[in-house]
C-alpha cells in the first residue's frame, strides 16, 4: 500500500521546502514565512500523446537555433490607455503573463475591466474571469465606465481548468483573472489562496499563455507589508509585475512596473480616479504641481527619474517646537530611516538644531521617493521650514547628500532639467560635479553647491 503523501512547509519568501514548521526559514532566515502546503492529489496516468495546458507533459517542442526564428514579432495589443501601454513598453505582448497588485479598493479591477473593454473594441476577443464578483456585479461596475464594455465576455468561475477551457472555446486572445488568490485547481488539496494553489494556478496559466498565445492578466492581492500575497515564486513566474499605488483619499493613482521582460523597469503611469473610471494623466508633472502655492516656507521641488520619464514633485517639510519630551519624526513618501540620516547630517554638518523640533515631511500627490537624487530637495525644504523663509519659486533641487554633508551628482540631469524648463523653472541647485553645462535649456542657470553649509549660505543670501 502506497504511503500517504504528507504536507510540507514552504517559505513564502524564497520558496524553500521544509518537512516541519519552524519560526524561521533555514534557507533565507526570514521569520514567520513558512506556510503549510497540502500534497497534490495523484494524477491519472496519461499516454505519451497526452498533455497540454491542463494535463501532464506530452511530447515537447524540439530545440531550434535563434537565428532560425523569424525576426518579425507578433504585434502588441494596444489598449488606447496611453499610460497603461507606456508602462508595459508599448502595449500587451501576446502570450505574456502580467500580474497587477495593489491595495484593496485602489482600482485594480476597474483598470483591467477598462483594458478588457478597449481590447474587445479593438477586435481582440477578451474573457474576464471574476472569482470575486458575479456577472451582475461586474455589469454594475461596467455601467459607470466611459468605455462601452458590453461586448466583453464575463465568466464567474474560480476553477482554473474551466477558465482555460472557456478561454479556448471562446478563442480569447486576452484573459483577465480577478484574482489569482481566488483561483484553485482540483488536483491540489487546500483552499484557494494558499501557497500551493496560487503557484500551481499561475503555472498553468503561464503554460496556457505560452502554448496557446493569449495574453493573461492576473489581479494579485497584497499583504499588509505591501508585497503580493502568496509565494515569492509567483513574481518569478510572470513576465511583468505592476503595482498600483496611491492613497485612497487622493484622486491620483500610480501604476509602476517592478518587473518587465518586454519593456523598462520602474516606468510609471499616472491615472486620475473619477466616477467614470480611471483616466490617464498625460502630464504627471503638471498634475503633481497643480496645487503648489509659491511663497510658502518648507516647500521644494525636485525631479525624479521614474524609469525613462522625468517627473517633477513637490516636497513639503514642517519643523515645529516639540510639545513633548521626544520629538516626532513623521514622513509620507520618504523612508523614515533616510529622513533620520538627513536630519543628523543637517545638524552635524550645517549646524541646524533638530533635537527639540517635531519634523514632518510629505511628498505631494502620493509619490514615494526611492532614489537619492531627492535628498537635496528634502534638505532644502527642512532648511526653509526652520528659517521660515520661502525658497525661490523657480528653483529645482537635484542631488544626493552624503554623510559628510557633500552634495553629489546624480545621473540623467539633462532630462530632468529639460522637464523643469518645460514647466517654467529657471534655476537648479546641483552638486559641483554635475555635468550638463553644454546641454542646458535656454535661459537656465545651474547653481553648484559643495556641501550643506554652502547650500544653507546660498539660501540665506
Amino acid at each position: 500500500m502506497a504511503a500517504k503523501a504528507r504536507s510540507v512547509f514552504r517559505c513564502t519568501e524564497c520558496g524553500a521546502e521544509q518537512p516541519k514548521w519552524s519560526g524561521r526559514c533555514d534557507a533565507c532566515q526570514a521569520w514567520n514565512a513558512l506556510v503549510e502546503e497540502a500534497p497534490a492529489r495523484p494524477r491519472a496516468r496519461r499516454g505519451a500523446a497526452g498533455g497540454g495546458a491542463r494535463g501532464g507533459p506530452g511530447p515537447g517542442p524540439e530545440p531550434v537555433r535563434l537565428d532560425g526564428i523569424a525576426a518579425d514579432r507578433a504585434p502588441r495589443h494596444r489598449t488606447g490607455l496611453a499610460e497603461f501601454d507606456y508602462v508595459l513598453g508599448g502595449g500587451i505582448v501576446p502570450g505574456s503573463l502580467v500580474l497587477v497588485g495593489g491595495e484593496p479598493g485602489i482600482g485594480k479591477s476597474t483598470l483591467l475591466l477598462q483594458v478588457a473593454a478597449r481590447l474587445e473594441a479593438a477586435g481582440v476577443p477578451t474573457l474576464y474571469a471574476s472569482g470575486e464578483e458575479s456577472p451582475e456585479q461586474v455589469r454594475l461596475r461596467a455601467d459607470r465606465l466611459t468605455e462601452p464594455a458590453g461586448a466583453v465576455h464575463v465568466l464567474a468561475e474560480t476553477a482554473i481548468e474551466r477558465v482555460i477551457e472557456h478561454a479556448e472555446r471562446l478563442g480569447a486572445r486576452a484573459v483577465v483573472v480577478d484574482s489569482i488568490q481566488t483561483a484553485y485547481t482540483a488536483e491540489l488539496e487546500g483552499a484557494p489562496g494558499n501557497v500551493g494553489q496560487v503557484r500551481e494556478c499561475a503555472a498553468r496559466l503561464m503554460r496556457f499563455a505560452k502554448e496557446e498565445g493569449p495574453a493573461v492578466l492576473l489581479v494579485g492581492h497584497v499583504t499588509k507589508g505591501g508585497g503580493i500575497a502568496g509565494p515569492k515564486t509567483l513574481e518569478h513566474i510572470v513576465d511583468t509585475v505592476l503595482y498600483f499605488e496611491g492613497e485612497s483619499t487622493l484622486d491620483h493613482r500610480i501604476l509602476r512596473a517592478t518587473k518587465n521582460r518586454f519593456g523598462g523597469v520602474d516606468e510609471i503611469g499616472v491615472f486620475e480616479m473619477t466616477a467614470a473610471g480611471l483616466l490617464p494623466v498625460a502630464n504627471p508633472s503638471a498634475a503633481f504641481l497643480a496645487a503648489r502655492h509659491e511663497g510658502l516656507s518648507g516647500s521644494a521641488v525636485t525631479a525624479l527619474m521614474e524609469g525613462t520619464r522625468p517627473v517633477l514633485v513637490e516636497i513639503q517639510a514642517l519643523a515645529a517646537r516639540a510639545g513633548f519630551g521626544t520629538p516626532q519624526r513623521v514622513s509620507a513618501g520618504v523612508d523614515h530611516r533616510r529622513l533620520a540620516v538627513l536630519l543628523a547630517v543637517l545638524e552635524r554638518r550645517a549646524g541646524l538644531p533638530f533635537g527639540d523640533l517635531d519634523v514632518f515631511v510629505n511628498v505631494v500627490g502620493g509619490m514615494r521617493l526611492s532614489e537619492p537624487s531627492s535628498d537635496l530637495a528634502v534638505v532644502a525644504a527642512l532648511i526653509s521650514s526652520v528659517r521660515d523663509r520661502a525658497l525661490p519659486a523657480e528653483a529645482l533641487f537635484v542631488g544626493e547628500v552624503g554623510l559628510g554633508g557633500e552634495v553629489r551628482a546624480v545621473p540623467g540631469v539633462e532630462r530632468r532639467l529639460a522637464e523643469a524648463a518645460h514647466h517654467g523653472f529657471r534655476r537648479a541647485f546641483v552638486g559641483t560635479r554635475t555635468g550638463g553645462r553644454q546641454a542646458l535649456p535656454p535661459g537656465f542657470e545651474l547653481v553648484r553647491v559643495e556641501d550643506l553649509g554652502d547650500l544653507a549660505h546660498r539660501l540665506a543670501a
